[in-house]
Order: C-alpha cells, then sequence, then structure tokens
C-alpha cells in the first residue's frame, strides 16, 4: 500500500479533504478538552474518528501528551493499523486493538473515547458497576455495555469479547481498567464521555460519605431508557451539537494551537 508522504513542516491541511481536515481538528480539540478537564493520564490512553467516507481513522500519535496533539499531529492508519500518511510517531498498541475492534464493527460510530480517570477506574472496579443514583447515571444506564479485564489490550483475540460486550451500546466500563463512549460524532462522544465520567465522581464521592444512598425507582429508569433512545435517533444526537461550539469556545481562549 502506498503512503502519502508529509512534509517536515506537517502541511496536513494540504494533503487531506476538506471534510477529513474539519474532523483532524475537532478530534484535537477533542484532545485538549480531555487534558483540560483532567481526564488525561500521560500519553497513555486515546481517542479516534472516522475519516469521513472512509474506513480509515485518525488517532493520537504515541509519545505527546493530549494538551499537545494538534490537527497535524493525528495519525492516520486503516483498520489493519497501517499508517495511510508519514508520521514520526507510531501509535499505541493497545489503542489500536480497542478502537479498531469497536469500528470494524460499529458503522454507526464516528469516534472512541477511552480514559483512565481515577473515578472512572473506581467505579469499573465494583463489581456492581454504575449505580442508578444520580440524574447522570441514568443516561449512562440507558446503553451500557461491561467488559472483563484481560489485562493491557494486546491481545488481538480479545477484539471480539470486547465487540460482543460493546454491542449496539455508547457507554462500555471496562472493568479495573476505565471508560469508554463512542458516538455518531466527536461533540457526542465527548459529551456522552462528560456524562459518564461525572456519574462515577458522584458515586464515588456519595459512597465516601458513608449514608445509606438512595436508588433512582426502576420505573424512572425504564423512563429514561425510552427516553435516551427517542433522543438518540433524533438529529439531536445526545446533544453534542448544541455543547460543542461553546465548548470550542472555552479551549480557544485557552489555547487555539490545537487547529495546527
Amino acid at each position: 500500500m502506498s503512503v502519502a508522504p508529509v512534509p517536515s513542516s506537517l502541511n496536513v491541511k494540504d494533503l487531506v479533504s476538506a471534510a477529513e481536515w474539519q474532523t483532524r481538528v475537532d478530534l484535537a480539540a477533542c484532545y485538549r478538552l480531555v487534558a483540560l478537564h483532567g481526564w488525561d493520564d500521560l500519553i497513555f490512553t486515546h481517542i479516534s474518528a472516522k475519516v469521513p467516507g472512509t474506513e480509515d481513522f485518525l488517532i493520537n500519535p504515541f509519545g505527546l501528551m493530549f494538551h499537545e496533539i494538534t490537527a497535524s499531529s493525528l495519525v492516520k492508519v486503516d483498520l489493519a493499523g497501517r499508517k495511510l500518511m508519514d508520521s514520526p510517531y507510531d501509535i499505541n498498541p493497545a489503542g489500536y486493538t480497542i478502537h479498531s475492534a469497536v469500528h470494524e464493527v460499529r458503522h454507526d460510530v464516528a469516534c472512541v473515547l477511552h480514559t483512565h480517570t481515577a473515578s472512572g477506574v473506581a467505579v469499573s472496579a465494583q463489581r456492581q458497576g454504575v449505580l442508578p443514583i444520580s440524574q447522570q447515571s441514568l443516561f449512562v444506564l440507558s446503553s451500557l455495555g461491561y467488559h472483563a479485564y484481560e489485562g493491557v489490550a494486546l491481545n488481538h483475540e480479545e477484539k471480539a469479547r470486547l465487540q460482543a460486550d460493546l454491542g449496539d451500546s455508547g457507554f462500555l466500563m471496562l472493568h479495573n481498567h476505565g471508560l469508554l463512549t463512542c458516538g455518531g460524532t466527536i461533540a457526542d462522544t465527548f459529551l456522552m464521555m462528560f456524562t459518564f465520567q461525572r456519574a462515577c465522581d458522584i458515586q464515588v464521592m456519595a459512597q465516601a460519605g458513608g449514608a445509606e444512598l438512595i436508588p433512582i425507582e426502576p420505573q424512572i429508569l425504564a423512563g429514561a431508557r425510552a427516553m435516551v433512545a427517542g433522543v438518540t435517533k433524533s438529529a439531536q444526537g445526545m446533544g453534542g451539537a448544541l455543547a460543542w461550539p461553546a465548548l470550542l469556545r472555552k479551549l480557544d481562549k485557552h489555547d487555539a494551537g490545537y487547529r495546527l
């Protein structure tokens, strides 16, 4: 397979379609927002996005921290993990396993976001997983799968089990490992992770208080599932399109370097 050379200036914008460039900008913004919210884990987690109109995807260059990632520095690979454009960086092999697994079977998914936050890992280590104790948890529980820990995700045989555990869910809790969201847009996927993370933060804090917890009534949970299913089938998606412009305004005030 031929690989398009990238000049040393990494002037990628001139080498890709307008649609791919916009995806690169939004994905780089997503990395920066994850860092800004304190959800990063040095260089060891990952976010990917499909290149529009293809089965290829973009993922972080292994070795850069999330606050350093730019639209140009993202690495483009095919489903076999082969780089499609020259880059001085490789990709995280565990990241490839997880993200290719999702992109192989979920053609409705444009973006996959995976984190190792303290609260996320803490809840993932609890046998009951996410508890229905907050409004945020209702959104997560409406579309949540669980995947058992199998060690660092380097064994490609794990992909089939991960795919089965994810099913058609938007949220996946990787036991003893962390959180994963996947959505139809980068904006929705980020908003889903914001909700997932907040639900875990609330759960850990509520448990730490030592008081008896009040579970949300099953009929309310069932109603929430129906509501979210209806919302996600509409043009509004998860609501990311409403929040994303505001998030970019916040990010641009902090550092607009992701756009390069």
